[in-house]
C-alpha cells in the first residue's frame, strides 16, 4: 500500500530508533533531510497529541505520502509537568542540554527522591493522504537523577534515572532503550494501526 513513509523529523538520533524498531514494515523510512522537504511548521498545540497531529499534516499536504510525526517530552511532577510540550524549546532551542539538564537538577535540589517523579511521554500522529489520522501514545516512568550520566541517548536522557534498572536512559543498550522508552512504545503502537491499514 505504501513503499515509502515519512518520519517528520531531522533528528539522527530518533531516526536510528525509528527505523530499527518499523524496519519490517517494509516500507522506506526517511526523514524530512532525506525526502527533500525544509518547511517551518509552527508547533502550537498545548498538548503532544496536537503538536504530533499538527506536523504530521503539515507534511503529508506537502508531499501527499503517508507521513508520521513525533511530539515527545519530559513531565515532571514537582515542576507542575514542565517543561512538557516545550521540553524542545525549554532555555531556548539553541540551548545545550547540559545546560538545561543542569537547570532541572538545579531546580530540584534538595527535593528527596520520592518528590522527584517524571516520565516521558511521546505521542506518534500518523496522517494519510486520504485525510485520516491515527494517534498513539507511549509513556516510560522514572525519576530526575542527582546528576548526568551516561553517554547513550540524547537530550534528557542523562537526567532520567530508571530506579528498577539503576543506571539512566542514556546508559541502557539500544535494544533495551528501545524495548522500554516512551518513543519504543508508541512506535509499537502506531506499528500495529499500520499494520491493520495493511501496511506491512
Amino acid at each position: 500500500m505504501s513503499d515509502k513513509i515519512i518520519f517528520a523529523t531531522g533528528n539522527e538520533g530518533k531516526m536510528k530508533e525509528i527505523r530499527l524498531i518499523l524496519a519490517d514494515l517494509g516500507a522506506e523510512i526517511l526523514s524530512l533531510k532525506d525526502a527533500g522537504i525544509d518547511m517551518e511548521i509552527a508547533e502550537d498545540g498545548k498538548t503532544f497529541e496536537e503538536n504530533a497531529v499538527i506536523k504530521a499534516k503539515a507534511v503529508m499536504k506537502a508531499t501527499r505520502a503517508l507521513v508520521l510525526a513525533d511530539d515527545s517530552g519530559l513531565e515532571i511532577d514537582y515542576l507542575h509537568g514542565e517543561p512538557g510540550v516545550y521540553s524542545a524549546r525549554y532555555l531556548g532551542e539553541d540551548t545545550s542540554y547540559r545546560i538545561k539538564n543542569q537547570n532541572l537538577i538545579d531546580r530540584l535540589e534538595g527535593v528527596p527522591e520520592e518528590e522527584r517523579t517524571a516520565r516521558f511521554v511521546c505521542v506518534i500522529a500518523a496522517a494519510f493522504p486520504d485525510g485520516r489520522v491515527l494517534t498513539a501514545r507511549g509513556t516510560i516512568e522514572g525519576i530526575i537523577g542527582y546528576e548526568e550520566r551516561g553517554e547513550g541517548g540524547f537530550g534528557y536522557d542523562p537526567i532520567f534515572w530508571l530506579p528498577e534498572y539503576g543506571c539512566s536512559t542514556a546508559e541502557l543498550t539500544m535494544e533495551k532503550k528501545n524495548e522500554l522508552s516512551h518513543r519504543g512504545k508508541a512506535l509499537r503502537a502506531i506499528k500495529k494501526e499500520l499494520e491493520r491499514e495493511g501496511i506491512r
